[in-house]
Formats: structure tokens, C-alpha cells, sequence
């Protein structure tokens, strides 16, 4: 019988893992199919389903589950590096990229307001900027509560359904905001749109992981939530323009940027309802063709390479809802709490001044059309130092330290804005804000994270939606913290801010010291079981998740 290491693989594979330093996570998930570096391809000999015991363990699993992709399934399905490295490219031309798409959908009516009120539209629907904090409030408040029932419903459904729902919905709420004309109406607005834009982020990344391997995923997210940036400099290209249609009709220009900006995301949603597949074995239908995008090799390729990184990616249905025991089970997983808390307070500095950026440039004397233009070089500068970020996590392995990179970023900024006097040039206090808002964005990575410690697709689909609930729970902090009587430099709310990135930045670092504690408590109780019992547990335990004693958490 052969002996059995943590992540259950056979002594073969493990040994290809003891060599090339990979960590080790999850069943067959420290090692690609090629069985050398985690950024490989192809397929090899030697795979976590070797083992013949542990490929019937996992074929009964499948069944159980009724994976849709199991009739796919084969231990034995080989295919060269050049083929999947083709196939990737096609995922992300035909997955990657719409998603990348929906998200600009989102993200054009999140951000929109932040050049509206740059065009005096608070005063003209009788509001000053405690109001608008408050409207940003019930937005965030509804958009949390959101999270989580809208995964639920998702994975029942399939995103591929309930994605261009909630997409054609908040569209049409969006560009109604066109009518506004109370404080009453913008609260009312803000809690539409938070309710229908909530579960978005959850549902794409966890319909993403269908199509990517774990070492893959991180990369693709950091190239998605260059989103941010791209609408950022978009939108205040189309704001600069459309603002100046104030006039026209009779409409002030803030009620055309909502408008024509709910036409385009609202002709987004709708083709997404053709645009988006259930699975990679699912893409036949009448508006991608009755043959579908991928062939069988195609399909078999896909299916495999990501049995292979995580087995335990097919140990639900992606129509299965995940019901209220295993919503229990997976919130009581209190080892994935310290990346919630990281979620939580991460993203808390750099978001009033982002917020508030066009707001604050005009009340320092810049022009609306200046304003809005001048929101440009920070968010291309954001877009570079997000890509640079995630690919030095993935390349040198590591996520906690480089993560906090983006507080350490921050930092210094704070500082100069806090010290320097209220009589500083406006263009020098630009350029602070500029400095500071072109953070090395750690989203993508933490994302990552959070799915590959989750180990299950139960787990994924519920901790995908609380991590983002806690990112939420921040941006209402977040959202209160630059208040009426500290405009225009918000000194006081910038001091608040410098005390939380200084507390972040520690946080990082304890939160990688709970992971290797973690796992040296897990190594304790695994070298104690013998080969045998080693590969008993593997084939007969009933613990799930991060709960196995072959799991090793990343950090």
C-alpha cells in the first residue's frame, strides 16, 4: 500500500511536490497536471486520481453529487501542454473577457454618483453631503444584506440565470435616477440598486472557478478588477463630455450621464443572457450554436485539468442550492474568518478619498470639466500597480505580506495630507490625492485566497459572499467618515484614516502568523498516522473542506 501525504496524494505525486517546493492545499491542488510547477500544463502519469482507490473515492463523489461535467471525468484522459495552453487563451476570450464586461456594468453605476455630485446635483434635489453619505449608507447596507441570499439564489438557479437578471434590473433602476428630484427618491434609488447589485461579485467569481484552476484564478481577477480603473477613466472621459449637456431639454447633465449610462449597461445585461454558459460542458444553446464553444477533446481537457488541481471542484452541482446545514457548515468554518477581517478594514482608506475626489477638487477651485479629467492618471497608475501587485503574489508565492503592501502604500500619503497646511497649492494636494489613490489595489488577491482556502464548492459559493459582506460592512464605515463640517481638506477624517491603514498593516502580518499555526497543528496530528491510516483517512473520512487533516491552508 503506498504511502499517502498531506493532500492525499499518492507517495509518487507527493514526491513531485516535495521537489518543487509547491504548497500544499488541497487534494491534487499543490501540483499541476503536468506534475511539475503549479504554472504548468499537460497532463502527466502522475496526478492526484494515480491512485486508483482515491479515483473511485472521487468517481463516487461525482455521482452523488451528479456533477453536470462527471461524464467528462477520466483518470486516464491525457493531452499536451500546447493544448491547454490554447484552450486557456479560448476561456479567456470567451469567459473572461465578458465578465470582465459585466463588471464594467456594475461598476459604471457605483461610480457614476462620484461625478453627478461634481455637477451640483445635491443642491438641486435639496441635499448637502451628510445626505449623500447616508444615501451611500443604505446603498452599502442593502447591498450587503444582498450577498448572501443572492449567492444562495444563484446557486440554484446558475449565475448564468440570475447574473442577467439582476444586471437588466439594476440597469433600468440606474437610469431612473434620471427622474430624481428628492432626498426621499435618492435613498429609495440607493436601496434598489444595492439590493439588485449585491451579489454580482460573489456569483462571477464563483462562476469563474468553473472555468480556472486555483493558480490561475488570481491572475484573471487581477486583469477583472482592472474594471475599476478602466470605468473610472472611461466614465470620467464620458461625464466630462456629457456633463456639459446641462441645458439640453431642459435636463441638467448629471440626469443625462444616468440616463445614457443605464441605455448602454442595460444593452450589456441583455446579451449576457446568451453570453454566459452554466458550465464548460454547457455551452450549447441557439445563441452560441448548436455545437457549442469548446469540443469534446476540448471539453475533457477542461474538465480534468480542473479535477485535477482541486477534485473537490466537482462535489456539487452548479444548480444545487446549498441548503440552510450546509450554509451552517460553512459559516462555522472559523478558520476562514481572519481573511474576512482583512476584508473588513483593507479597503477603508483608500475609499473616501476615492469617493470624493471630483467632490473635493472642485470645492478647492477646479473646474467641473477639470474635476472630472483630472480623476484620469490616478486610476491608470491604480490599473498598473494592480496587475504588478498580483503577479508578484503569484510568482513568488506569497499573499499576506504582499497584501499589505497596499496599506504600506497608502501610508505615507496620509501622512503628507494631514501635515500639510490649509493654505497648500490645490495642484500639490492633487497630486497627494493622485499618489494615494494609485495603491496597489490587493482585491484580486485576496479573492484568490479566500476560494482556495475554501476547499469545497459549498464553502466557496457561501465564504465568496461573507468575505465580500465584510468588504461591504467596511465601505459603510468607510462611507462616514468624511463628513460636512471637515470639507473641503477633511483633515480630521484623514487622521482617522492614517490610525486604521497603521492597524492594517499589522493585521497582515498576524493574519499569516494564525496560518502557519494552523498548519503546523494539522502537520502534528498527520505525521502521528501511519502510511496506512494516512491513506485511510483519505478514502474514508467524512470531514469536508478545511476541516481535513490533508488540507494545509495558503498564506
Amino acid at each position: 500500500m503506498s504511502a499517502v501525504h498531506p493532500a492525499g496524494t499518492p507517495a509518487a505525486a507527493a514526491a513531485v511536490v516535495e521537489k518543487s517546493g509547491v504548497e500544499s492545499s488541497s487534494p491534487g491542488a499543490s501540483f499541476d497536471a503536468s506534475g511539475n510547477a503549479s504554472d504548468g500544463y499537460g497532463s502527466s502519469q502522475e496526478h492526484i486520481f494515480s491512485d486508483p482507490s482515491v479515483a473511485e473515492y472521487w468517481r463516487g463523489t461525482y455521482e452523488k453529487a451528479r456533477y453536470e461535467n462527471r461524464h467528462r471525468f477520466d483518470p486516464e484522459f491525457a493531452w499536451t501542454a500546447a493544448e491547454e495552453k490554447k484552450l486557456v487563451r479560448k476561456i479567456d476570450f470567451r469567459i473572461m473577457v465578458w465578465a470582465w464586461v459585466m463588471f464594467c456594468a456594475l461598476d459604471l453605476h457605483r461610480r457614476n454618483i462620484n461625478r453627478a455630485i461634481s455637477d451640483n446635483m445635491l443642491p438641486e434635489i435639496g441635499m448637502n453631503t451628510n445626505d449623500f453619505n447616508y444615501g451611500q449608507t443604505i446603498f452599502l447596507a442593502c447591498f450587503l444584506s444582498a450577498e448572501l441570499p443572492s449567492g444562495l439564489i444563484s446557486k440554484k438557479l446558475g449565475a448564468d440565470v440570475w447574473i442577467p437578471t439582476i444586471m437588466t434590473g439594476w440597469s433600468i433602476v440606474a437610469g431612473s435616477q434620471a427622474f430624481l428630484k428628492s432626498k426621499v427618491g435618492f435613498y429609495a434609488i440607493k436601496a434598489l440598486l444595492g439590493l439588485l447589485m449585491g451579489g454580482f461579485i460573489p456569483d462571477i467569481v464563483l462562476w469563474l472557478t468553473y472555468f480556472y484552476k486555483s493558480n490561475e484564478l488570481p491572475n484573471r481577477l487581477a486583469w477583472f478588477w482592472t474594471a475599476l480603473s478602466t470605468v473610472n477613466i472611461v466614465g470620467s472621459l464620458l461625464a466630462a463630455g456629457v456633463l456639459q449637456m446641462r441645458g439640453v431639454n431642459g435636463w441638467s447633465g448629471w440626469q443625462w450621464l444616468f440616463l445614457l449610462e443605464g441605455i448602454i449597461t442595460l444593452i450589456i445585461g441583455i446579451f449576457s443572457w446568451g453570453l454566459m454558459p452554466p458550465g464548460p460542458c454547457q455551452t450549447r444553446n441557439w445563441f452560441r450554436g448548436k455545437d457549442g464553444w469548446f469540443s469534446e477533446r476540448e471539453e475533457k481537457i477542461m474538465v480534468n485539468r480542473l479535477l485535477r488541481d482541486d477534485p473537490s471542484k466537482g462535489d456539487m452541482n452548479n444548480r444545487q442550492a446549498v441548503g440552510p446545514s450546509r450554509l451552517w457548515k460553512a459559516a462555522k468554518d472559523w478558520e476562514q474568518w481572519p481573511l474576512y477581517l482583512i476584508g473588513l478594514v483593507a479597503y477603508i482608506p483608500p475609499s473616501p478619498p476615492s469617493t470624493y475626489l471630483s467632490y473635493i477638487l472642485r470645492q478647492i477651485g477646479f473646474s467641473v470639466f477639470e474635476a472630472n479629467l483630472l480623476a484620469i492618471p490616478s486610476q491608470f497608475l491604480f490599473a498598473i500597480n494592480l496587475l504588478i501587485i498580483t503577479w508578484v503574489s503569484g510568482h513568488f508565492g506569497e499573499r499576506s505580506i504582499v497584501s499589505s503592501s497596499s496599506n504600506i502604500w497608502i501610508f505615507p500619503w496620509l501622512v503628507a495630507l494631514v501635515s500639510l497646511p490649509a493654505t497648500t497649492s490645490p495642484w500639490i494636494r492633487y497630486a497627494l490625492l493622485t499618489g494615494l489613490l494609485s495603491y496597489p489595489y490587493c482585491h484580486a488577491i485576496l479573492v484568490g485566497w479566500n476560494a482556495k482556502n475554501s476547499n469545497t464548492v459549498r464553502t466557496r459559493a457561501v465564504s465568496a459572499a461573507l468575505y465580500n459582506m465584510f468588504v461591504q460592512s467596511g465601505n459603510i464605515i468607510a462611507a462616514n467618515i468624511y463628513r460636512d463640517d471637515d470639507q473641503p481638506l477633511y483633515l480630521r477624517g484623514n487622521r482617522i484614516l492614517l490610525g486604521i491603514t497603521s492597524a492594517n498593516i499589522i493585521l497582515f502580518y498576524l493574519v499569516k502568523a494564525f496560518y502557519i499555526w494552523r498548519n503546523k497543528a494539522r502537520d502534528r496530528k498527520w505525521n502521528a498516522l501511519t502510511a496506512e491510516q494516512q491513506e485511510d483517512y483519505v478514502i474514508n473520512t467524512t470531514d469536508e473542506g478545511m476541516k481535513r487533516l490533508d488540507f494545509r491552508f495558503v498564506h
